[in-house]
């Protein structure tokens, strides 16, 4: 099935939902113009569409392989990395400083939400790079930076995060990969990651992984792990590239969906490294790669719902099943009441959560990094869970045909189903908003969302009526959604730790539910005194999820205030059988 990014939703959000006129005054973002954006996002559209799309089938049927010691990636998948990295796509949201174009991140959840949802697979390369090469500008030496910096910014050369180990996963205080000083700056690095994204392929010439590791006599547990980079191939003085360092692939995962992303095993043979940061430091050097990940598995999860919502309307339109009230014999099932509703669901879900994908970048675009900081797990557990429910109606729109693989439906279930799992769990996201984003600082940063999201609330108020569109009921179901959330952060807040993190993930879906429906009752109060011609029938779809969505924040609260008592009463030694 072929997939067209939805462009124009993207940019109504940019417009009127994330203040994007203060971020391009910021003299960091002088170059941003809107008409520049706008070229960016349509022809990232038409990239994703042309050049990106046509390879997901076949990283779906014909995965990855390993021979000997080297991965070749599915097919298609090495000419459409090269045109990705030819036209730029790589350095969008990266510093000039360090070679980038330098527009906001907030941009490139836009276009990356565009490739994630052209072939997931694929775009987790890209993405992983980003990343690694910002952890190492933060966090490496001068030297480290000249040398692979500039070639990670073009994706030239590509990055990864060596973390997992078969004894530790979520919890890496287990880590045992040794580090041993060879006393001329350099380390050696021994031991065995699992689950390494991307960890070898054909792609690109040079690869760069970021890998955990623990020093003789480093204390014990996340204290004592220390971060480094190893080269799959050595850089020589005049950056040409040498020899091959002492680590490899020895095993690809086999997994339930992205199968065209190479999920290796890697062994690390006493394999040659350079410090990153400060020793026993590494853990807080990763996070800052961790951190814009969970962003963007954030918006894989949009866009891997966009996109089966994007098969299933289609099919709907196409398929003709039973008659539909007030149609005619052979009309197509888009006009059955129930598959209505259902696109409708999925449409204004994933609108909610692009939208707060792209308040979580415009937020650190800002510089309010205590925002973003709230606001990251939130995007990360939402996003990702909703990919997976939208994938799941898709195919429940599809009916049988979603079942099989004809379609093509059950390949986003099986690709989204990942999103909810990698970069932290999304309990570890709940356990993240709770107890470290809320409690924390007392609530502060909590109670200044909330007061934002009653001046939308205002800002709706006195928008009902322009250009037709009532808001009433949007008005409404924000205030009672406010209440709710004001509510609950209260008791969060008193809460025993036991009695809180029993329900930090109702917490969190509460939060998104509150939060969601407020972005888009805000970019379609700002679109209709505007005079934005699509503010009115996202008025339609902010009022379905006003009446729909946002009332499912409330059957939280009952559950919250009971705390840990439900969870624990039922007795563990019975969990199995009466």
């Amino acid at each position: 099935m072929s997939f067209q990014a939805p462009v124009k939703a993207m940019q109504f959000l940019l417009r009127h939902g994330v203040d994007m006129d203060k971020i391009t005054a910021l003299p960091k973002f002088d170059d941003a113009t809107e008409e520049l954006i706008g070229d960016v996002l349509n022809g990232a559209a038409v990239f994703a569409r042309d050049v990106v799309a046509p390879t997901n089938w076949n990283g779906d049927q014909s995965p990855a392989t390993l021979d000997g010691k080297d991965v070749t990636a599915s097919p298609g998948f090495k000419e459409a990395y090269q045109a990705f990295i030819e036209s730029g796509w790589q350095s969008l949201a990266m510093s000039p400083d360090i070679g980038g174009m330098g527009l906001p991140t907030v941009v490139s959840v836009a276009t990356n939400e565009m490739i994630y949802g052209a072939n997931m697979a694929l775009g987790l390369c890209p993405m992983l790079t980003s990343s690694a090469a910002k952890a190492i500008e933060a966090h490496a030496s001068e030297t480290l930076k000249d040398i692979y910096i500039p070639k990670m910014v073009t994706g030239e050369w590509t990055g990864t995060m060596c973390l997992t180990e078969p004894q530790a996963g979520s919890d890496l205080g287990p880590v045992r990969t040794k580090a041993a000083d060879n006393g001329d700056g350099t380390y050696s690095i021994t031991g065995q990651k699992i689950y390494i994204t991307w960890g070898d392929h054909d792609c690109a010439e040079n690869i760069v992984h970021l890998v955990l590791a623990r020093l003789p006599d480093s204390p014990e547990g996340s204290r004592g792990i220390s971060l480094f980079l190893c080269p799959k191939i050595f850089v020589n003085e005049d950056g040409s590239l040498g020899e091959r360092n002492d680590f490899y692939p020895i095993g690809l995962e086999h997994k339930l969906g992205i199968h065209g992303s190479p999920t290796c095993v890697m062994e690390f043979s006493g394999a040659k490294g350079w410090l990153v940061g400060e020793v026993n430091r590494g853990l807080a050097c990763m996070f800052t790669m961790m951190n814009e990940a969970r962003l963007f598995v954030g918006v894989q999860g949009v866009a891997i719902g966009e996109r089966a919502y994007q098969a299933a309307l289609q099919y709907s339109h196409d398929r003709v099943q039973g008659r539909a009230p007030g149609q005619e014999k052979g009309a197509p099932i888009v006009h059955h009441p129930d598959v209505r509703r259902m696109l409708i669901d999925m449409k204004s879900r994933l609108m909610g959560a692009r939208a707060i994908a792209m308040a979580t970048a415009a937020a650190d675009d800002m510089g309010d990094h205590a925002r973003a900081g709230l606001l990251t797990p939130i995007t990360k557990s939402y996003g990702s869970d909703l990919g997976v429910d939208v994938a799941s109606i898709g195919v429940q729109v599809h009916g049988g045909m979603g079942y099989v693989e004809e379609t093509g439906a059950a390949q986003h279930l099986r690709d989204s189903r990942i999103a909810p799992i990698y970069e932290g769990t999304n309990g570890i996201q709940a356990m993240d908003l709770v107890g470290r984003k809320l409690r924390r600082d007392g609530g502060e940063e909590m109670r200044k969302l909330i007061a934002d999201l009653k001046a939308i609330q205002s800002l709706v108020s006195e928008t009902s009526g322009q250009g037709d569109a009532d808001l009433t009921v949007c008005s409404h179901a924000l205030g009672t959604g406010l209440e709710t959330l004001s509510t609950a952060t209260d008791i969060l807040l008193n809460a025993a730790e036991d009695h809180a993190l029993s329900v930090a993930t109702p917490y969190l879906n509460l939060c998104a539910h509150v939060l969601s429906g407020a972005l888009l009752m805000k970019a379609v109060a700002n679109g209709l005194n505007a005079g934005d011609e699509n503010a009115k029938p996202m008025a339609s779809l902010a009022r379905y999820h006003a009446l729909s969505v946002m009332p499912r924040a409330a059957a939280q609260l009952d559950f919250i205030r009971a705390g840990a008592n439900p969870v624990f009463d039922f007795p563990v030694e019975q969990l199995a059988d009466l």
